[in-house]
C-alpha cells in the first residue's frame, strides 16, 4: 500500500519519543510530521492532506483530548491515536466515545503502532472518498428545478409515470421528459441508484398513498 499521499502527524512533550516514532514510520515508508505542543500542530496541520495524528493524551497546555475536541468541533475529524504512559481508563473511554481510532500504551509496541497508522489512514481516505461522493449529490440535486425534484421524490417512491402525473398535474408525457432531464442531471441510470442516492442524504420518499408536493425545505442541502 502506497502512503505517500498521507501525513502522519506526531504530538508529544518528550522529545526522544518523537526522534523514535518519526524514525520508525518513516522507515517504514510513511510522510511525518512532529511537534512538541499541539498548538504548534495546529499552526501546520493541513486539513486537505488524508492521514492521522499520533498524539501524547496527557501534555502541558492544550493535552490530547481537547486538541482531539478541538479538531472535531472545527469539522476535521482526523482519525486519532492516543498515546499514554499509564493505564487511565476513564480517559480511554472519552477517547474512543469522541472516534479515537486507536489507544497506545507507552512505550509503544513497533506493530500496534504501525499497524494502528495504516488502519486510521485507510479509514480517512474512506471518509474523504464518502463525503466527496455526498457532496457531489448535493450538487446534482441543487441543479433539479422544482419540478424536477418532485418528480425525483415520485421516482425514488415508486410511483409509475401516470400516477405522478396524476399527484402534481400535469400529463404523463410532461412527467417522463422531467424524469429523463432528472435523472441526466443526477448522473444516474437507474431507480435503484436513485434510491440510494436518495438514503445517502436522508430524504424521504413520497407514501404511496399520498400525492407528492414540492417544498422546498425537504431539500437535504438546505
Amino acid at each position: 500500500m502506497n502512503y505517500s499521499d498521507a501525513m502522519v502527524y506526531l504530538v508529544d512533550d518528550d522529545a526522544s519519543i518523537l526522534q523514535a516514532l518519526s524514525r520508525l514510520l518513516r522507515a517504514t515508508g510513511f510522510q511525518v510530521l512532529t511537534f512538541d505542543t499541539a498548538h504548534r500542530f495546529l499552526e501546520r496541520h493541513d486539513p486537505s492532506v488524508p492521514g492521522c495524528l499520533v498524539l501524547d493524551l496527557a501534555m502541558p497546555g492544550l493535552n490530547g483530548l481537547q486538541l482531539q475536541e478541538k479538531l472535531a468541533a472545527a469539522g476535521e475529524p482526523l482519525p486519532v491515536i492516543f498515546l499514554t504512559g499509564q493505564a487511565d481508563v476513564p480517559a480511554t473511554v472519552n477517547a474512543m466515545k469522541r472516534g479515537a481510532a486507536d489507544f497506545l500504551t507507552k512505550p509503544v509496541d513497533r506493530d500496534a503502532l504501525l499497524s494502528a497508522v495504516r488502519t486510521a489512514i485507510e479509514r480517512d481516505r474512506s471518509t474523504r472518498v464518502a463525503e466527496r461522493e455526498l457532496t457531489e449529490i448535493r450538487e446534482r440535486l441543487q441543479s433539479l428545478t422544482p419540478r424536477q425534484y418532485d418528480v425525483f421524490q415520485h421516482v425514488i417512491s415508486g410511483k409509475l409515470n401516470k400516477q405522478t402525473a396524476a399527484d402534481i398535474g400535469v400529463a404523463e408525457k410532461t412527467v417522463k421528459a422531467h424524469r429523463a432531464r432528472m435523472m441526466e442531471k443526477m448522473k444516474v441510470e437507474s431507480v435503484a441508484e436513485l434510491v440510494r442516492f436518495a438514503e445517502k442524504l436522508g430524504i424521504e420518499p413520497v407514501p404511496l398513498d399520498q400525492p407528492g408536493h414540492f417544498n422546498s425545505s425537504q431539500h437535504a442541502w438546505d
